[in-house]
């Protein structure tokens, strides 16, 4: 079964205002567009086009609910339901930020799972701000960057580079006219010894939040002062080794002044993703995305560990205890082709999801004048799917039924379907659980 959803962007004040409704060919609301949410997640829930298709259901949660057999499969709905209530255990989101989002990092299954037990035995309400576990799930996450490029902090840079990085601070701070060198002290005097980053981090963000000493304020405000006169240094031709990380800093300050993720950020890699290029970011990587339009899939859970540039709940406890401070190189996601040409598959190796990129070009008439063929991609499925198609048109057809779908359009997959083949000329991403 192929049953139409929509849904209304998501208006964080960080989304762009005209990024997502550009790329799917939709009328721009005037409010920040930030994500687009495709799944059964009950924050927003899909929205079913033709309800009567699907026995009166308005939403793929409500639908799911009602009959999750048909929905999910035998299988899925049945494990689901054994582990915390019938659910499609992915989220697909078309994603686009004008502005950085927060500092992050998402918890381990058996940690999600554990503390949010303990939060419960406390007594905690789910919706409560200062509550850091909303469900029992993981949270791994991917995102395929949509725009010609998508900027990103991700996971801590080796201890040798971010010395190189401090040694470019000192040495821009000792040709100022007013040398403050105790504050760049105060940052490499703590990244020495085996915990010398997480000692870092730890003191950055509790004396930037309230500490008694004032002296991560001091330094977020000396940092940023060197990274405004270095990128001036840079745009007048000089040699900045650094320039785009600096640069970033100075970004970070406009819509977070003070904030001291703004240091943490030098601490972490920083990442250009090209179109087609994506990320992979698995349990306690750091990670702040600061630009671009992507397609995001995850696990379909709430549980955040923040850092920064947000005003939402921070629990540095948790978030310590849930981070990765191992220096590790940028988690890349090399895509996976079978041999047939324009189907790119993004496997993580989680249970939860894995993301299908086709891309079909129009093929070129032969030589004899007739017409072209119309290009076809098969996908086999191992359980539901999300489509959305983001330029172009085809026709999708399963084992038991088929589908018009185009530009800016999605349909939700029962798993009956089998293998779908996709027959048009231009994008589509889908979404599907994992081996």
């Amino acid at each position: 079964m192929f049953v139409g959803i929509t849904n209304t962007p998501r208006d964080y004040a960080w989304g762009s205002t005209h990024a997502i409704s550009d790329q799917l060919g939709r009328a721009a609301s005037g409010r920040p567009e930030a994500e687009l949410w495709l799944g059964a997640h009950p924050g927003s829930p899909a929205a079913i086009v033709d309800p009567s298709h699907v026995g009166g259901a308005t939403t793929l949660a409500e639908w799911m609910a009602a009959d999750p057999t048909t929905a999910l499969g035998a299988e899925l709905a049945a494990s689901t339901a054994a582990t915390g209530g019938v659910r499609l255990p992915f989220l697909l989101k078309v994603l686009a930020a004008a502005k950085p989002l927060s500092l992050q990092a998402h918890p381990s299954s058996a940690r999600a799972l554990a503390a949010f037990e303990l939060e419960n035995a406390a007594g905690i309400p789910i919706d409560a701000a200062e509550r850091n576990y909303r469900d029992p799930f993981h949270k791994p996450e991917l995102i395929f960057a949509l725009s010609e490029t998508f900027e990103a902090l991700c996971g801590f840079r080796s201890i040798a580079e971010i010395h190189r990085i401090l040694a470019e601070l000192r040495a821009l701070d000792i040709a100022s006219p007013d040398p403050q060198a105790a504050a760049l002290d105060a940052l490499e005097n703590r990244l020495v010894g085996a915990e010398g980053l997480r000692d870092a981090v730890e003191w950055l963000l509790r004396d930037g939040r309230g500490g008694d000493s004032g002296e991560v304020s001091w330094l977020v405000e000396r940092v940023v002062a060197l990274a405004e006169h270095a990128v001036y240094l840079a745009e007048g031709g000089a040699v900045v080794s650094y320039a785009r990380e600096l640069e970033t800093v100075r970004t970070l300050a406009e819509s977070y002044p003070g904030d001291p993720g703004i240091v943490i950020s030098l601490l972490l890699n920083r990442v250009t993703l090209k179109r087609g290029e994506a990320l992979y970011l698995p349990a306690g990587n750091i990670h702040a995305y600061l630009s671009g339009l992507g397609v995001e899939l995850m696990a379909s859970s709430d549980n955040v560990l923040r850092g920064g540039f947000t005003a939402k709940h921070i629990d540095v406890d948790e978030l310590l205890d849930v981070l990765d401070f191992r220096s590790i190189p940028v988690p890349y996601l090399t895509p996976i082709n079978d041999g047939t040409p324009g189907v790119d598959v993004f496997r993580p190796g989680v249970p939860e999801f894995e993301l299908v990129h086709i891309q079909a070009d129009a093929t070129p008439a032969g030589s004899g004048g007739g017409e072209s063929p119309v290009p076809m991609r098969q996908v086999p499925l191992s359980g539901p799917a999300i489509a959305i198609c983001t330029s172009g048109g085809f026709l999708v057809a399963g084992a038991t039924s088929s589908v018009k779908l185009k530009r800016g359009e999605s349909v939700y997959i029962t798993p009956e379907e089998a293998t779908v083949t996709f027959a048009g000329v231009g994008e589509v991403f889908l979404a599907t659980i994992g081996d």
